[in-house]
């Protein structure tokens, strides 16, 4: 199942693909795509629910109560980084105020000079996990997100990295929630993001060093994950910081990011 949130920002009602990625209305069935929604789907026949037309569509689960952040996930990207390879998941926070569409403008923070771009798998929980043993059991099912990041601030400020995460715009997620039963194994699946066409991540979820059962069960040794939270599972490399030179984006590109099997976000980047 493909779930969807689709209207104008801040109105979004509740959704789902038919065979044919037709948005179909969920708003008989439940008000939103939220953590009681997952924790508690129903069963219902999708082609008996009404179609919509074209449509904005939101972030693919609504207000988050934590949005986690697994940091230098993939050695390659570690190494472009010049940091060493984790041997534990690096774990951070990202405002969940950054949630944005998958196909909003992505807005750059005054007087940026160093957004940055990194294209993820989500892992979007439907069941409580306090120190669980079967992470699996506790996915819902998996999305795109872009963790943008502002360099400058995450690296040049001080303190820890959430400052350079967590501007506006910064979490945009979807276009879709794909439950785990449809998509099945999240490894081995092609990651990939272009800058105005111009490929800058071409990787694959294979080469992740903590696959995403292992990381809800570890971090839920250190924080309660409940329904309806999202994890960030970290990315490829082929960034703008690891370039040489350095790349970063300015207003007026576009990003264009996918998942196979996830979807794909076309993101507008604009100046403040």
């Amino acid at each position: 199942m493909r779930l969807v949130r689709w209207g104008e920002g801040g109105s979004e009602k509740p959704g789902v693909l038919d065979e044919n990625d037709q948005v179909r209305d969920l708003s008989a069935i439940t008000d939103d795509i939220n953590g009681a929604f997952l924790s508690d789907m129903p069963d219902f026949d999708v082609e008996s629910l009404p179609p919509v037309g074209d449509t904005r569509l939101g972030a693919c689960v609504a207000r988050p109560g934590k949005l986690v952040c697994v940091g230098l996930n993939y050695a390659d990207h570690a190494a472009e980084g010049g940091w060493d390879v984790p041997t534990e998941p690096v774990l951070f926070m990202k405002a969940t105020s950054a949630i944005s569409g998958p196909n909003d403008p992505v807005i750059l923070p005054p007087g940026s000079e160093k957004t940055d771009w990194e294209v993820e798998l989500g892992i979007i929980i439907c069941q409580t996990a306090k120190h669980a043993a079967d992470g699996a059991a506790h996915i819902a099912g998996y999305c795109v997100v872009n963790d943008v990041s502002e360099r400058a601030y995450q690296q040049e400020m001080g303190g820890q990295w959430t400052k350079g995460k967590s501007y506006d715009t910064f979490a945009p997620i979807g276009p879709w929630l794909v439950t785990a039963d449809e998509l099945g194994d999240p490894t081995g699946r092609s990651i990939w993001l272009e800058v105005d066409g111009q490929r800058m991540q071409d990787g694959n979820t294979d080469t992740m060093i903590f696959k995403p059962a292992f990381l809800v069960e570890y971090i839920s040794r250190f924080m309660t994950l409940e329904p309806g939270d999202v994890i960030t599972t970290g990315t490829p490399p082929g960034v703008g910081m690891g370039k040489r030179p350095q790349v970063f984006l300015r207003g007026g590109q576009e990003m264009r990011l996918g998942i196979d099997g996830l979807g794909e976000q076309r993101l507008p980047v604009r100046a403040s």
